[in-house]
């Protein structure tokens, strides 16, 4: 039986977007949706008696923006088998506990707050940094929410460390029946002004060649599982965390990946993965190098 997709919420307008996001992923893959809140408060149920016999206020928030949430996930694809729960922990704890046996995690960009508008979620960058299974951020604008590009854009920079992502990227294009746009930049070394235009020109032509190389190692591999999609290589001068993010306002989902590095404490993003949460206009997809 294929792990569920799994959606955290909180009832703010972003995880809303995210809720029908992933409603609409669930849907394509034929996967169940799993609607989790979390709430701090359930750890003290049954050690509080509340006066009247009255259910607590944080009680009852919970659990209706839990059925709440499950009510609009059903309603947007009748199809999906949804199901809904509030869990006894913090949102970051109870998602990645949820990782464990997901297919994927499914977030907002933004929490609840006065600076929600003003700052990448703690709790979105937090998970997607620790998980063990995909992240993704709901985020972007009208046409990337919609999926109306056609395109699934993919940031490759390490074949080595990236089968994951790759592998998850093809998949996702085939489900859409989309393009593949596979994307290596490479940044041309800063070099004297007065050095020659031909020399200056070599080292370009060397550095495109490298990073079609790499394109070609990374995606072969794959490639032949996924014979139906359409791949287009690119490579281009530039700083990958700019280039990508840039090329995000034509596409419906960006794919990266994330190296995990075993001993080491917080946030383990790379520049391009943290750069597109806060500022890519698709969703994004963190693949951890082990999935």
């Amino acid at each position: 039986m294929e792990h569920p997709l799994v959606v955290g919420t909180d009832g703010s307008d972003s995880a809303f977007r995210a809720l029908d996001w992933a409603a609409d992923e669930a849907a394509r893959h034929g996967l169940p949706l799993r609607v989790v809140y979390a709430s701090r408060w359930e750890r003290f149920e049954g050690e509080v008696s509340p006066e009247g016999g009255e259910r607590p206020s944080e009680q009852v928030l919970a659990e209706s923006v839990v059925a709440s949430a499950a009510d609009v996930a059903r309603r947007r694809q009748p199809d999906v088998q949804v199901s809904g729960e509030v869990l006894a922990t913090d949102a970051v704890t109870a998602l990645l506990n949820e990782g464990l046996h997901a297919t994927a995690l499914i977030l907002g960009s933004r929490g609840r707050g006065e600076i929600a508008g003003l700052l990448m979620g703690s709790v979105s960058l937090a998970v997607s940094a620790r998980a063990r299974c995909p992240v993704i951020v709901v985020r972007g604008d009208v046409a990337g929410l919609a999926g109306t590009h056609g395109r699934v854009l993919l940031g490759v920079a390490d074949p080595a460390g990236e089968t994951a992502a790759v592998r998850f990227a093809f998949h996702e294009a085939a489900v859409r029946q989309c393009t593949l746009e596979a994307v290596c930049a490479w940044p041309l070394p800063v070099r004297d002004a007065t050095e020659a235009p031909l020399l200056a020109a070599d080292a370009r032509r060397y550095h495109e060649k490298q990073a079609s190389a790499l394109l070609d190692e990374a995606l072969d591999g794959v490639a032949g599982a996924y014979p139906a999609v359409r791949v287009r290589r690119v490579t281009v001068e530039g700083p990958a965390h700019k280039v990508l993010v840039h090329r995000t306002a034509a596409a419906d989902l960006l794919v990266t990946g994330a190296q995990h590095r075993q001993g080491h404490f917080g946030l383990q993003l790379g520049r391009v993965a943290h750069t597109a949460l806060c500022h890519a206009t698709c969703p994004v997809a963190v693949v951890p190098q082990q999935v």
